[in-house]
């Protein structure tokens, strides 16, 4: 039974969090217009770290490779948007990173479970 809660945690954190980023990469021109830049690296650098964040490694969490590391970038990427974009909004505005940030973290402590490339 946890396996399976395993998974079904894995596809439906990498399956919403690519829901995010697919619009971004398809409409990266648009983006990159008008894209936060919250840590200072450029909004350029910035979208291209969501997108590689949300879309790439969304992929992987959802097949279950390489999983715990791949789930660091994701970690870091729902910090910043809890902390620093969404920093002075209240809770409600900023309790989607917080959530995401939650399930990030307890799949990085658990692994991707039997039902995964990495079968841990």
């Amino acid at each position: 039974m946890r396996d399976i809660g395993l998974l079904i945690l894995r596809l439906t954190m990498g399956g919403v969090m690519l829901s995010h980023g697919l619009p971004k990469l398809m409409n990266y021109a648009e983006y990159s217009e008008k894209f936060p830049d919250p840590i200072g690296l450029g909004p350029t650098i910035s979208l291209i770290a969501a997108i590689g964040s949300e879309v790439f490694c969304s992929l992987l969490v959802i097949i279950g490779f390489k999983t715990r590391y791949v789930v660091a970038p994701l970690i870091v990427t729902m910090l910043v948007a809890f902390f620093i974009v969404h920093a002075n909004d209240p809770f409600q505005q900023k309790e989607l990173a917080f959530l995401y940030l939650m399930g990030y973290i307890a799949i990085a402590f658990t692994g991707a479970g039997k039902y995964s490339v990495d079968k841990n």
